[in-house]
């Protein structure tokens, strides 16, 4: 009896095909593309469950094995109604009526938002959701069934865009460039096909290697020392900035997501570069195996984004970590108001050892510049 091939098997061997395609040889930005957003196929792209529960709950402390990775808005819907404090003075200030959300996840974000908006008063006509992931898109529908009304979802940006846009761990999730400092020469790491034969009564599906070329790219500054040294650069992410930049005609920008200021992203000690996996809540380093079912990340080089919106037109709001934006915008009065469990759940968002310092905020404005809440104490724009 034949068995149907299994996801990762026909996306192992469709990205085998695209190598073949392309003469044997991809850069690792083509193939993360391919194992993340391949339709039907890639991570993003299939209907498994991504997002979830933290890996251990609070009242029973047994395994949650059903989802591979926690955001903010899983964490507690705190994230979300503090957020909403900076969204309604942004659609004030900027006289706009709408907030545009990528890569929306489950939905939980935007559910908190429009509650937040909701209780306080404030008429928001729209909520748009740009988001690639049919799958997603079908839980999105049915987490914020109570708000249809206002809720759209879009595969395309309009060429003029008004409102406050938010991206909550979206840049991280773009492909990105892997190069590689071999004996004092810049190569592009890139992904083979792996010809070796596997072991006896191991999957006979296609299988992956890395492969150097020698290339002109750089890293955006030098990288001191002659030791070997693995780093990302960022094309994909400075360009979607730079699209907002481009669509946005009156608005702001939030983006939420682990990472650094330029100096500290490439520091001489951070040699093994930052791009790390995420399945069933564990974590690995090897993007080459269980292709499809696991996620792939890099942090965020946050001078890199700052530049780009500034060259496209933007102008910078401020830039701070998680914790110190979340305070500005309430969080502390929130959870003062919360119960325990509640209050427990908040303060991952804040710790230092958590997400409150790995996690940074920068926002940006089309138009003329105003003091956002989230940014009153703890700038550290001047870092990056």
């Amino acid at each position: 009896m034949t068995t149907a091939p299994s996801l990762t098997s026909t996306l192992s061997r469709h990205i085998a095909e695209t190598l073949r395609e392309a003469g044997g040889w991809i850069g690792f930005d083509a193939f993360m593309d391919q194992a993340l957003y391949t339709p039907g196929l890639g991570y993003y792209a299939h209907g498994s469950a991504k997002f979830g529960v933290l890996p251990y709950t609070v009242e029973q402390g047994a395994r949650v094995a059903s989802s591979d990775f926690v955001t903010s808005p899983e964490i507690t819907p705190l994230f979300g109604w503090t957020l909403a404090q900076q969204v309604v003075q942004a659609l004030q200030v900027t006289g706009t009526q709408e907030v545009w959300e990528f890569g929306a996840g489950s939905g939980a974000l935007a559910l908190q938002i429009l509650q937040a908006l909701q209780a306080q008063g404030v008429a928001l006509p729209r909520y748009t959701i740009v988001d690639i992931s049919s799958s997603l898109r079908a839980r999105q529908q049915a987490t914020l069934a109570g708000f249809e009304s206002q809720v759209r979802w879009v595969d395309a940006l309009p060429d003029d865009m008004r409102g406050v846009v938010l991206g909550n761990e979206v840049l991280d999730a773009m492909p990105v460039k892997l190069l590689a400092r071999v004996s004092g020469v810049w190569h592009e790491r890139g992904v083979v096909v792996d010809d070796t034969p596997a072991a006896p009564g191991t999957a006979q599906d296609a299988r992956f290697a890395w492969q150097d070329r020698a290339t002109t790219l750089r890293p955006p500054v030098e990288v001191a020392g002659g030791h070997d040294y693995l780093t990302e650069i960022h094309p994909q992410g400075e360009s979607f900035v730079r699209t907002l930049a481009a669509k946005l005609t009156s608005g702001a920008v939030f983006l939420i997501d682990y990472g650094f200021p330029e100096a500290e992203y490439y520091h001489p000690q951070r040699h093994m570069g930052t791009v790390m996996c995420h399945q069933a809540h564990q974590v690995d380093a090897d993007p080459l195996a269980r292709v499809g079912l696991k996620d792939i990340t890099a942090h965020v080089n946050f001078t890199g984004v700052a530049l780009a919106g500034i060259d496209a037109g933007l102008g910078v709001l401020g830039y701070c970590n998680q914790a110190r934006f979340l305070m500005n915008c309430g969080l502390l009065t929130q959870m003062e108001a919360a119960d325990l469990p509640t209050r427990v759940m908040a303060q991952k968002l804040i710790m230092e050892h958590e997400m409150g310092e790995l996690f940074k905020v920068i926002g940006f404005h089309k138009g003329e510049p105003w003091a956002a809440l989230g940014f009153e104490h703890g700038d550290k724009t001047h870092t990056l």
